[in-house]
């Protein structure tokens, strides 16, 4: 590509990059131009190009850099760091001199903040790891730890984890969970991974890879709040930094966001409304939102009184009943599913036609995950939302991200306010100081007085 086509490249597609590096700069427009073993070829076949985020990331991430993606929900982040990861293992493997064949030792550790996301980029390594065989694991929460440990002693080039478990796993005597090989390290959804929930468990968990010099580190998430920079930073080398769309918290542009400022005791009735229109065929995939445990499990049986046949997801309930409501309702037997956030970011299916969010997240990082769950793969979709005065504290966020997107704003939301609440930093309140934690600091010489 010549340096013009590049530069309309990276304006067409809003794409802002940081850092320093030949060919970082280069998108990889075609799955040809990136190098990749013929056997992935025919899996590849099935996309028509690589997304944005791919094009992108690829020459950053394949060269070995660290680097942080940012890119809307959809978009196709989870290719973006699989496949440069499997190739790192086989060039460890050309390196070595050694062929994969079931060391005990992984090279790649994945980390998810979803049991239901860890499964998901877990189908993808099985998808593509097949064909230039690299085995593959997930391990989470929720199931017996024995068949998760008899994989792991089989031997695995990756694991995908949630933190708990993997924990657990890594703590427990009989050493059948050893990451002192680990030298490529991935967070996935790294906002909520940094965020105060995780960073103790990343902590624990870094420790036992190899260090910082000696491992590749990756970074993609659809929101980048300045709080979870300033802790991304101690695990980053020298990180390129490609963002798609704006800096600023965004939602997917094919996404159209309604919002309705109602009385919280009409939530009910107007979710039975919105339904009987959204989803009269009761066959389209419409996906309800609510805020807590209980809520869901609430919202599941008035619907279900209702006349409706609907699922739910949330912490309540067992692994194996939240797989089963992912699974019906990927296959269309369960097309209305309710779900608390354990399916903001754990839910890719490209036809969801509607999203709802009964109850407004606690974020609004967390509300352009939630709406990202329709609107994807390049589709439209459609987020209706509800806004009472319980959540007033985040209208201003909400109107930025509307705004930004090209939506109406509703003259209701508008009589809340427009100021942007300061998110608190994890670890210092929300009075911390926004401050450059690459800059070098300055020397102060003291007089003979002082």
């Amino acid at each position: 590509m010549s340096e013009a086509s590049i530069q309309s490249f990276l304006d067409d597609n809003s794409v802002t990059l940081m850092g320093t590096g030949e060919g970082i700069y280069r998108p990889i427009i075609k799955f040809a131009h990136a190098g990749f073993p013929k056997e992935l070829s025919s899996e590849l076949e099935a996309f028509p190009k690589p997304t944005c985020i791919q094009s992108i990331a690829w020459p950053g991430v394949l060269s070995g850099r660290d680097l942080v993606g940012i890119a809307a929900t959809g978009s196709g982040k989870t290719i973006a760091f699989a496949l440069p990861s499997m190739i790192h293992i086989r060039n460890r493997q050309v390196s070595s001199g050694s062929v994969f064949h079931g060391t005990k030792f992984p090279q790649v550790l994945v980390l998810s903040p979803t049991r239901e996301l860890a499964i998901q980029i877990q189908e993808t390594y099985e998808k593509f790891g097949g064909s230039i065989g690299i085995r593959s694991t997930c391990v989470y929460g929720g199931v017996n730890k024995w068949e998760q440990k008899k994989v792991l002693n089989n031997g695995v080039g990756v694991i995908v984890a949630t933190p708990g478990r993997l924990i657990d796993l890594i703590e427990d005597e009989d050493g059948s969970c050893d990451l002192s090989d680990v030298s490529f390290l991935v967070l996935d959804e790294a906002d909520r991974m940094l965020d105060l929930g995780f960073e103790e468990a990343i902590k624990k968990i870094v420790a036992r890879i190899k260090p910082k010099s000696e491992r590749q580190t990756v970074m993609f998430s659809a929101t980048w709040p300045s709080a979870i920079q300033k802790i991304a930073s101690q695990y980053l080398n020298e990180p390129i930094r490609v963002t798609v769309g704006s800096t600023d918290l965004a939602a997917n542009v094919n996404i159209e966001q309604r919002v309705e400022v109602l009385d919280p005791q009409g939530k009910d009735r107007r979710l039975v409304d919105l339904l009987r229109d959204y989803h009269k065929s009761r066959k389209n995939r419409v996906l309800v939102f609510a805020l807590y445990k209980k809520e869901a499990a609430r919202l599941e049986q008035y619907l279900q009184r209702q006349g409706w046949k609907v699922a739910s997801i949330h912490g309540d309930l067992s692994q194996q009943q939240r797989t089963d409501a992912i699974t019906k309702f990927k296959d269309g037997s369960m097309p209305l599913l309710v779900a608390t956030d354990v399916a903001a970011r754990g839910i890719d299916v490209n036809d969801v036609e509607y999203v709802i969010n009964y109850t407004y997240p606690l974020t609004t990082e967390e509300y352009c995950h939630r709406i990202g769950r329709t609107g994807r793969a390049g589709k439209k979709g459609i987020a209706h939302t509800f806004f009472t005065v319980q959540d007033k504290a985040h209208s201003g966020a909400l109107i930025n991200v509307l705004k930004q997107a090209n939506q109406k704003v509703p003259a209701e939301l508008m009589k809340f306010g427009t100021t942007v609440k300061k998110k608190a930093d994890p670890n210092y309140g929300a009075f911390v100081k926004d401050v450059d934690m690459n800059a070098k600091g300055t020397k102060i010489v003291f007089g003979d007085d002082d």
